[in-house]
């Protein structure tokens, strides 16, 4: 990570030092000229890109597996909470820095309203009706009401699939928590507040309470560590087992826009239906590339290293049967508590520095995870540099030596056209205007096909996404759709507990389990198959714009050739060749830069509040009226015939229900890919590839016969003029000199 971070300041140095010259040079008339403002721009994008490259390194695995043991071993330190709760979803970012800082985001209380609101779907418990008004919980009376139902309702209302009901308790820790942070939360705006230094410890009370983490929108922790770069990002995620399929999608958000993902295995529990879900998933979302398997070793569980080995063997076999990247995935076996145990010996309690003691004198065992760890941190400084070296600084530094060689070119005809004649310096000119044309045109041509190019391309976008997203030629929609109506309940647990007097709640217990049961499958097999789509198609754009730099480089390539024999007639050295292709840079750090992400894949699961409450209350209340009435004048036989006809008719107007949701939303989250995101991209890749091809353009963009003018009028200053040129030339010589070193140590790194 050093060389990287070495390279990187480098590479920030010259630009930066380009920048403060074309800043100077604008107190010299006789130089200056708009052209410099394309090589000024490209030093800002270069400083805003490497600014915004931050390495994403999510820590991911099931929940007691060791994730936040792990995170706190890297920065050797106990920073983040160990074994919080699952009903917050918050991944927790932690980088290196200067000091010791949490810094916390909270909700604000539109978004705790809505995600409320959600929770309240057919909630029967509010004599408050939806229809009225959404719920607030900054109304006393929202609150008080609330609570009572909350206390008094049916203990079967608050389970689902045998396991607390996530909306319930989404709704009390809101409750519960509302006292502490009701004068942090705005209305529309997301509050930070910040814990510093001997206050940092105070932000695990937010992590580590129910009540309290589930206000929370995002956590980013600062750590004064050595040990991991500042540009590298590391998130604890929640556990990917937790009960509230919403937490998954909130995962992925954050998956897709890693580099890297460290999956931990507990060598206790092994690898268990949770990791072999979660995997799957990750699988459909085309990123198991990227994913690296650390077995987080027990020593409490395991008698010897043999022992151990069977549990290695045995989850690496596990792995293999879920081709997930090679047939043999290489997994890195040590124990996380003893690295970090050690690394904060001093501060031990004295059972955990007997827990260390007893471990360290297990030298097989120990010894054993000491080799790991070191085979661990070298594949990840080697995964995590040598890997970004082309992605990186290969385009950075050829766009660097465009300019610095382009501004040298400048100054050497500024030169000799100093101690040329009047007619002299004309020819000089009339010659480059000739070849300034021909760029001209080409810089032109290039415009024009790039312009064509994004214009094909949003079209086939067009085409691509709404196909896609399309209810007769796309999977998505008809397999969601298929899910719903296919959905059964078994109704016979229903059977002895419905009556006239509690249909509604019944009705809202079917509904908590359809919807869990239809979340889980939308974030397990509906969201990857979305994300694996918009992977290909954002490669689907690079490939295409990338294909159309080779021949306009080609062209300027020959017009460039031309120019250098022209101006070697005048004795003034030829630019240097920069044969090679055109790379774009890395997409993600272009993303970043300008502003651009994935729209959220949580998204795609906010269609509950679009489900018309009183229109399903009211017509399962009717329909089971009607039954109940008709069992009263038949005497059925079977004495639940009519509740549970009525339960079935009430399903029945839920999944109608939640079929247009789902239809509105979908085109809702369609329309925002396609133009909040895929459009936006296409236009800000092909303004990347332009400014690059465009580069070494500028030399041909001002009218030089100004600059022979100015000159020429200064011809008493030419001593002076003289003087400050060959100070430009001396410099620019060791800014081409330090771009030349620092490609070569590039291409070394990647050989």
């Amino acid at each position: 990570m050093d060389t990287y971070n070495s390279l990187k300041n480098e590479v920030l140095q010259i630009s930066e030092r380009l920048s403060v010259f074309f800043s100077d040079v604008r107190q010299f008339p006789e130089m200056y000229d708009s052209s410099f403002e394309g090589w000024e721009k490209t030093c800002r994008d270069i400083q805003n890109a490497l600014s915004e490259d931050v390495i994403r390194v999510a820590v991911a695995g099931s929940v007691k597996s060791g994730k936040s043991t792990f995170a706190n071993a890297l920065f050797k330190g106990d920073y983040v909470r160990r074994g919080a709760g699952v009903v917050t979803s918050i991944v927790t970012k932690i980088r290196s820095g200067e000091t010791l800082r949490a810094n916390l985001c909270f909700k604000s209380y539109d978004e705790v309203n809505a995600d409320m609101s959600q929770a309240l779907v057919l909630f029967p418990m509010l004599k408050r009706k939806s229809a009225d008004r959404g719920f607030d919980i900054r109304q006393d009376a929202d609150r008080a009401e609330l609570q009572h139902a909350l206390e008094n309702a049916d203990s079967d209302m608050l389970m689902t699939n045998d396991s607390r009901n996530m909306n319930s308790v989404l709704l009390a820790s809101y409750l519960g928590g509302y006292e502490k942070v009701k004068n942090i939360v705005a209305t529309n705006e997301n509050c930070r507040i910040q814990y510093e230094g001997r206050d940092f410890a105070a932000h695990q009370e937010f992590s580590g309470n129910d009540s309290l983490a589930v206000w929370l929108k995002d956590m980013q922790l600062e750590i004064a560590s050595r040990d991991i770069d500042g540009s590298i990002e590391i998130a604890d995620c929640q556990g990917s087992d937790s009960p509230n399929p919403l937490h998954l999608a909130m995962i992925q958000d954050y998956l897709i826009r890693t580099d890297m993902i460290v999956y931990v295995i507990s060598s206790r529990m092994g690898l268990r239906q949770a990791d072999i879900r979660f995997l799957s998933v990750i699988r459909k979302m085309g990123i198991t590339d990227n994913t690296v398997f650390v077995l987080n070793a027990d020593f409490s569980e395991h008698e010897s290293l043999s022992d151990l080995k069977a549990v290695i063997e045995r989850v690496t076999a596990e792995l293999s049967l879920l081709s997930l990247t090679k047939p043999h995935p290489e997994i890195y076996t040590f124990s996380a508590l003893l690295n970090l145990f050690r690394s904060r010996k001093a501060h031990l309690s004295a059972k955990d520095r007997q827990r260390l003691s007893q471990w360290e004198q297990e030298t097989e065992l120990s010894a054993f995870s000491d080799r790991e760890t070191a085979r661990f941190e070298s594949y990840f400084k080697d995964k995590i540099t040598k890997e970004r070296y082309a992605l990186v600084f290969k385009n950075h530094i050829g766009r660097l030596l465009a300019v610095s060689s382009g501004m040298n070119r400048r100054i050497g005809i500024n030169t000799d056209m100093l101690y040329r004649d009047a007619d002299g310096a004309a020819e000089i000119v009339r010659k480059i205007k000739n070849h300034q044309q021909n760029m001209s045109r080409i810089k032109a041509m290039t415009q024009n096909s790039l312009e064509g190019a994004v214009k094909k391309i949003k079209q086939e976008l067009r085409t691509d996404i709404d196909r896609f997203f399309d209810m007769h030629r796309g999977n998505i929609l008809p397999n969601t759709l298929a899910f719903i109506r296919n959905y059964n309940v078994s109704y016979s647990a229903y059977e002895s507990g419905v009556n006239a007097s509690n249909f509604s709640k019944v009705l809202y217990s079917v509904f908590q389990e359809f919807r869990q049961a239809l979340d889980s499958f939308i974030a397990e097999n509906i969201n990857p198959e979305i994300i694996r789509f918009v992977r290909e198609e954002e490669k689907k754009i690079v490939q295409t714009l990338q294909s159309l730099s080779d021949p306009y480089k080609v062209m300027a390539e020959a017009a460039l050739g031309e120019y250098n024999r022209a101006m070697e007639s005048f004795g003034i050295p030829p630019l240097p060749d920069s044969r090679g292709g055109i790379d774009l840079p890395d997409t993600e750090v272009m993303k970043r830069s300008k502003g651009l992400s994935f729209p959220h894949i949580t998204n795609s699961m906010r269609y509950s509040a679009k489900i018309r409450t009183e229109a399903v209350m009211r017509f399962g209340l009717y329909s089971f009226m009607r039954f109940f009435k008709k069992l009263l004048k038949h005497n059925s036989q079977d004495p639940h015939h009519g509740e549970i006809s009525a339960l079935k008719k009430g399903l029945s107007r839920i999944k109608d229900e939640t079929e247009s949701a789902l239809l509105f939303h979908f085109k809702d989250y369609r329309e925002n890919i396609k133009f909040q995101y895929m459009f936006k991209l296409t236009d800000a890749l092909s303004e990347v590839l332009y400014d690059i091809l465009t580069d070494r353009f500028q030399l041909y963009a001002a009218d030089l016969s100004d600059a022979a003018v100015r000159i020429g009028e200064k011809q008493g200053d030419k001593a002076e003029i003289a003087q400050v040129l060959k100070k430009m030339e001396s410099a620019f010589g060791e800014i081409i000199g330090s771009i030349n070193g620092l490609k070569q140590k590039v291409e070394q790194g990647l050989s």
